[in-house]
């Protein structure tokens, strides 16, 4: 099967030659039954665990019922999860699509119709910052502030200028005559886990109020649960206009979301944008059943206190091994910057039977099922030490 995907997939993904066939909580399988243990969770997206039984029970029923309508109607579960969604953040409104790139996209075109309403045609572009991450299609990628995604698309969408990262005073002397809106992830992910200083993000709802301009959320890595909160904002207390979910809003399932507050979404009518599947019965049945989880079984608890312990195990590695720079993180998105590159780092736990990420070259990032448990990271810290031991 591997030598067949060789063959008929585009060649748009270094993959690592195994066949997962089934998962279950965190732990994947692949096609010889080898057992894996998974801190990648399909890159933050299995928030629950593989087939989790909620998640799996929902998806079965909404599939006897009625797996996709357009959005010409209305459909019960799409409406219940924008409930949800406003119910437990500061939005007001929810656009669904398909992934967190469509959900980048539809955050430009709403900041932009929402300046141009209020203060005139000229008033388009959008500040992000070096070494972002907000999507591969040509607007998001265009948002993004990291040229090694740029390069061989160009030219790219014209109106995005990008600041270093939290850096207030950058911010203040770009934002121009011509700037609607701020977009900025609250942790950095595929940057390598960057968080910003305490203040940052009150820094710049000041700086977005005191001009008039709009403040977005990436939060398509970061929300759903994985900094330990519902939404990463909310460590912060500093709510923004407009936020972008994806990856762990249904579990696996491809969904993307826009919330934003009622003012702001008002700008939007009827066939300013839209989208086939985006909100399909199928997918919103399963996000509400995310929702619920994170909310009522201990999973944010979980969360929390497997982060702080999975931090000080890497902080207690640091203190052993010399080629590992830093730790940082919050939540279950953890960083372990090495002085080496990374990529051997991960075959090798992959060898051993542990499934870990990089990012940006020397970042190893740690993202698993927010279910995961004390035995299960000490698993992953032993195969660490092993591994590291042979650098």
């Amino acid at each position: 099967m591997i030598r067949v995907g060789q063959q008929v997939l585009a060649n748009t993904y270094a993959r690592y030659p195994i066949l997962l066939v089934r998962g279950k909580g965190a732990q994947v399988w692949d096609s010889n039954d080898r057992e894996y243990l998974d801190f990648v969770a399909g890159i933050a997206v299995c928030n629950l665990g593989h087939c989790h039984p909620k998640v799996v029970q929902a998806l079965e029923e909404q599939a006897r019922q009625l797996i996709h309508c357009s959005n010409l109607y209305y459909n019960g579960p799409q409406v219940e999860l924008a409930r949800r969604l406003c119910e437990h953040s500061f939005g007001e409104r929810v656009f669904f699509c398909n992934s967190g790139a469509e959900a980048t996209e539809a955050a430009i075109k709403l900041a932009r119709k929402y300046s141009k309403a209020h203060y005139g045609p000229e008033r388009y572009e959008i500040i992000t910052m070096e070494n972002s991450f907000h999507g591969r299609t040509m607007g998001a990628l265009s948002a993004t502030g990291q040229k090694k995604f740029h390069k061989g698309f160009e030219p790219l969408l014209p109106g995005f200028t990008y600041c270093p990262f939290d850096d207030l005073e950058a911010v203040s002397r770009a934002i121009g005559a011509q700037t609607c809106a701020v977009m900025v992830e609250p942790i950095q992910g595929e940057g390598g886990v960057i968080l910003p200083a305490p203040d940052y993000l009150h820094g710049l709802r000041e700086l977005c109020d005191k001009t008039g301009i709009l403040l977005i959320y990436d939060e398509v890595q970061v929300g759903m649960g994985r900094t330990g909160r519902l939404f990463a904002y909310e460590h912060y207390a500093t709510p923004p206009h407009i936020m972008t979910l994806a990856k762990s809003l249904a579990n696996g399932v491809p969904i993307g979301a826009l919330v934003a507050t009622d003012m702001v979404a008002q700008a939007f009518v009827p066939g300013d944008h839209a989208t086939t599947f985006g909100g399909n019965p199928l997918a919103t049945a399963a996000g509400c059943c995310v929702i619920d989880a994170l909310v009522e079984d201990g999973i944010l608890e979980n969360c929390q206190a497997m982060g702080n312990y999975l931090l000080q195990g890497l902080l207690d590695l640091k203190e052993r091994y010399t080629f590992i720079k830093a730790v940082r993180g919050r939540g279950l998105m953890i960083g372990c910057e090495l002085e080496v590159e990374g990529k051997k780092i991960v075959e090798r736990c992959m060898e051993k039977g542990v499934l870990i990420n990089c990012t940006a070259g020397k970042v190893l990032r740690f993202i698993p099922p927010l279910i995961i448990t004390k035995g299960e990271v000490d698993c992953l810290l032993k195969c660490l030490d092993e591994v590291f031991a042979e650098q």
